[in-house]
């Protein structure tokens, strides 16, 4: 019999970045780190465990927009072209450091094979990651989750429940676009929750999300068995709590793996390090230093300044990532046992979720962490399950109404809304209400008219991202979030002027579907509900 079961959730979400009009655009590479640091990395793990028999289960949401963004011909042209820059430049760097550093030298020519190999993945799924996790989940490894559509923050939307409907909506739909079935799980933005949600999740045919722990220690009723066994909402959805211990373990840079002097350092990158002639045309054409990926330098000790830190040794990292993978199991099965025998024999559910850039991206060596979690959790009393294998055997579940509650500091609303933050959502609720009259009102038999209301629906969902309060109050590209807030807002206005007015620049609109073009056939009617 198990000790217990674990179930690892991946978050993958970039917020919607796409400028066609431009060559180059420095934002999008978010997405092209995301591809060649984490989305593509897992495929080749999977590839690995699947070829050597070992046995992985993996949930795993996948944004719309990151949906739409993986399938958009452009973005792929673009990062091709990205990759390839980025092989000529490891290229240069194999024949530099073999005059400068073995120990350099040995990096540069292991990030050689493993950009090549990143680009074959890349053509081997006929340049769409999505088939390939697509494959997975068709033999049963991944359970895939939606996620709400532009990653809107729903607490914050829950004076117009139409709002939160045509988040959810509009979610479930570009899951069942790409995925072709209809999604059962959902990851709500920020893992943020509000009692009563759940009836509209219910409404679109969802059966489980996920909370973090205080939604459960602090629901209307304490769930007996604490963070450690799913319960249900009154609407019959089953609810997942974040366990705190096992993300501590694998999330913290301070008290965590991460944070092994063995492993790469992230903020030390040639982008940074090289003369700028030589590194210019590989760096953002405005000539903004920035990172590249190629990174020679391990952790060393946080005490040592950027400056001092040692070189970096792939091999060294990967038995730092052997004796964590091993101790994370022992801690599992440890925490497993002591709780099922407090549960009187009923196998306590252990859910590790995490965003899913921390694995390749932050972490570098987080994705060979998770293989070898896989690996060596064969054979032991610890199951690796999907949340929706734990939803099909339950048999008694305790009904619970969640906290509301949401991820990220204090674990409620702050991070989201704050002093930095509280002028978006007096706008954004306006265009809400604003987009419910239109979509009251559209004469659909006029094509024009109904364009204008689609283009409508897009710049307020691309408005609601929380991406752009998230980024306000951490500091990050500040000033990229804001103009993001402000150029949808102008936009919208002027759409609606137009539907005001009654006249269309139909030259403006197309414009405005060009740059802003996501969710092509958007259903702006669920507005009207």
């Amino acid at each position: 019999m198990p000790s217990g079961y674990i179930i690892f959730v991946l978050h993958a979400h970039l917020p919607y970045v796409r400028r066609p009009e431009y060559e180059e655009f420095l934002e999008e590479r978010w997405l092209f780190e995301g591809m060649f640091e984490t989305y593509i990395p897992l495929l080749k793990m999977f590839k690995r465990l699947e070829n050597d028999g070992v046995n992985f289960r993996l949930t795993m949401s996948i944004t719309p927009p990151l949906m739409e963004m993986l399938t958009t011909k452009d973005l792929m042209d673009k990062f091709e072209r990205h990759m390839k820059r980025l092989i000529e430049l490891v290229k240069k760097e194999v024949e530099r450091t073999a005059q400068e550093d073995p120990r350099k030298h040995k990096t540069a020519q292991y990030y050689l094979k493993d950009f090549q190999e990143t680009l074959e993945v890349f053509y081997s799924y006929d340049r769409n990651m999505l088939n390939g996790f697509k494959e997975y989940m068709e033999k049963g490894k991944l359970d895939i989750l939606t996620c709400n559509a532009t990653h809107g923050y729903l607490p914050l939307m829950e004076i117009h429940p139409y709002a939160v409907k045509a988040q959810v909506k509009i979610g479930v739909d570009t899951y069942k676009k790409y995925m072709g079935v209809k999604p059962r799980g959902i990851w709500l933005a920020e893992c943020a929750y509000y009692p009563g949600l759940d009836k509209i999740l219910a409404e679109y045919g969802l059966e489980y999300f996920f909370v973090d722990s205080h939604g459960f220690w602090y629901a209307d009723e304490r769930p007996h068995y604490g963070v450690y066994r799913p319960v249900v909402t009154p609407n019959d959805v089953f609810v997942f709590a974040r366990d705190p211990e096992s993300s501590e373990l694998v999330w913290s840079a301070d008290a965590g793996y991460p944070g092994d002097g063995r492993y790469r350092e992230f903020y030390r990158d040639i982008g940074f390090d090289r003369e700028y002639e030589y590194i210019k045309p590989y760096i953002d054409k405005s000539g903004v230093r920035i990172n590249t990926g190629i990174k020679y330098h391990k952790i060393t000790d946080k005490s040592v300044p950027l400056s001092d830190k040692d070189y970096y040794d792939i091999d060294e990292a990967l038995q730092a990532v052997k004796e964590h993978a091993s101790d994370f199991i022992s801690k599992k099965l440890s925490q497993t046992h002591n709780l099922k025998s407090l549960f009187n024999g009923v196998e306590p559910v252990i859910v590790a979720p995490f965003d899913a850039e921390l694995f390749g991206h932050w972490w570098y060596e987080g994705v060979y962490f998770l293989e070898e979690f896989f690996r060596n959790v064969t054979g032991t009393k610890l199951r690796v399950a999907t949340a929706g294998e734990i939803v099909d055997r339950l048999e008694t579940v305790q009904i619970v109404t969640p906290a509301a509650s949401s991820w990220g500091a204090n674990g409620y609303n702050e991070v989201w809304l704050n002093g930095k933050t509280d002028w978006i959502y007096p706008h954004q609720h306006e265009f809400e209400e604003r987009m419910r009259e239109v979509a009251q009102n559209v004469d659909e038999s006029n094509e024009l008219m109904v364009r204008l209301a689609k283009q409508l629906a897009r710049e307020l969902l691309l408005l609601q991202s929380s991406d752009w309060a998230f980024i306000i109050t951490t500091g990050t590209s500040v000033n990229y979030a804001v103009d993001r807030i402000k150029e949808h807002a102008q936009r919208f206005f002027e759409l609606y002027d137009m539907y005001k007015s009654g006249n269309i620049d139909e030259k403006k609109l197309s414009y405005y579907e060009w740059i802003d073009g996501i969710f092509p056939d958007v259903d702006y009617k669920v507005y009207a509900i």
